[in-house]
């Protein structure tokens, strides 16, 4: 089972969740989720061997701060510190994904692997989008203007969780149920103003070298499959895998399908599948 903790560093109190002992598995959650997307994760980690951990960042989950300068990639070092992790390997969605590329970056002697899924990159550019994909981005551009929570929410269901082009309610019950109150809560905490945006990481990408597992789901934007194609060529150590029948949140709607590709990776940073041979 997993255990919340708290931090405060400064003014700022930063929520979380661990579960497990040994090396660090530093789970980094989406823009529309929080730490509990990463629940059944730091379960399935914990129960092989590592210590699973995932915070909210500024803006997300309970976390609570004040409307100050601030960068993500600041935060996570001063929570690693906070926590006593010197290197870890980092599981990163979306723009958590972009938050383990810049540490990676900033920080290669304390990176033992990474994990990306539907992942962004810090300073990359959406490219032109085909007109079926357009309808939509168009749609949650509208709705966003309105101010209209419940509308937002919904919309972003659709997108995220279904796929742009999927049935709207494709993924139903507890996993939807769990976006629209990550996604909600989000929708409603005040605007932070302050970020320091960090520096473009296009064209740094390739230069690293931990061993990068990359993940998509196939309903997804198709700029981000490609882009995790892009990356498996640019990025020297890593290799891409497709989750078929998903879309943004893949390892959040099928973790059965994500944890074993997790696990195994994790197996082969560690040794474990040559001890077992």
């Amino acid at each position: 089972m997993t255990e919340p903790f708290s931090l405060q560093i400064d003014d700022t109190v930063f929520t979380g969740l661990e579960a497990g002992e040994g090396i660090p598995v530093v789970f980094l959650h989406a823009g529309v989720c929080d730490r509990r997307m990463w629940e059944n994760q730091i379960e399935a980690v914990a129960a092989a061997g590592f210590w699973g951990i995932a915070y909210d960042r500024r803006g997300f989950g309970d976390t609570s701060s004040p409307d100050e300068g601030f960068s993500h990639l600041e935060d996570l070092e001063a929570v690693l510190e906070a926590l006593d992790v010197h290197a870890a390997v980092f599981v990163g969605a979306s723009s958590g994904g972009a938050l383990a590329i810049d540490f990676a970056l900033a920080n290669p002697e304390r990176v033992a692997g990474l994990v990306l899924v539907g992942t962004s990159i810090s300073g990359a550019r959406v490219p032109r989008l085909p007109p079926e994909i357009m309808t939509i981005a168009n749609a949650m551009e509208a709705v966003e203007e309105s101010g209209d929570v419940d509308a937002i929410n919904a919309v972003d269901a659709h997108a995220w969780l279904d796929g742009p082009l999927s049935e709207s309610g494709r993924v139903s019950g507890d996993i939807r149920a769990l976006f629209q109150a990550m996604n909600g809560n989000i929708l409603r905490k005040p605007q932070l103003t302050r970020e320091d945006k960090p520096q473009s990481a296009v064209h740094a990408v390739g230069e690293i070298g931990a061993p990068t597992l990359l993940v998509a789901g196939d309903l997804d934007f198709p700029h981000i499959v490609n882009r995790h194609d892009d990356l498996s060529e640019e990025m020297e150590n890593a290799f891409a895998v497709v989750i078929e029948g998903t879309a943004h949140l893949p390892s959040l709607e099928r973790p059965d399908l994500f944890n074993p590709l997790l696990l195994e990776f994790l197996a082969m940073l560690t040794g474990q599948d040559d001890h077992e041979s």
